[in-house]
């Protein structure tokens, strides 16, 4: 499955609104991934807030990452990924997609995907730990 076309809104690059509070500051962004590169470096999270997907993770390349981002990255995801399907139009469709499992990646990125069938597969075990659980209700 590829995060495109009819799955693009399975991207975090999707266009979507996200608001999220970071260091008792609520800021709303673009995207998924905008919020989760401005997790990257809290005090640079307002240089986020008006920048698309691919935007943001120029920028979040180019910052300083908190220190302790690997023990965190994973539950920022989760969160991030929760109150992006708050969307109910998003919802929807990723409750339509029911019964498929949900991986992509075409980058070569191990932690968040599967490359040739190797991989954690970490977006898309969040995902779908989303649409099963919004399944039972």
């Amino acid at each position: 499955m590829q995060f495109r076309n009819e799955y693009y809104f399975l991207s975090n690059m999707y266009p979507c609104k996200i608001t999220f509070i970071l260091n008792d500051k609520s800021y709303t962004f673009l995207s998924a991934e905008s919020a989760y590169q401005a997790c990257k470096s809290p005090v640079n999270a307002d240089m986020f807030c008006n920048l698309n997907g691919y935007e943001a993770k120029k920028l979040g390349r180019k910052l300083p990452l908190r220190t302790d981002w690997d023990i965190v990255k994973l539950d920022i995801m989760k969160i991030i990924l929760n109150i992006k399907f708050q969307n109910p139009e998003l919802l929807h469709k990723l409750l339509n997609i029911r019964g498929e499992i949900v991986e992509e990646n075409n980058w070569g990125d191990y932690f968040w995907g599967k490359c040739n069938g190797v991989g954690q597969n970490n977006l898309g075990k969040i995902l779908m730990s989303i649409r099963d659980k919004e399944k039972k209700y």
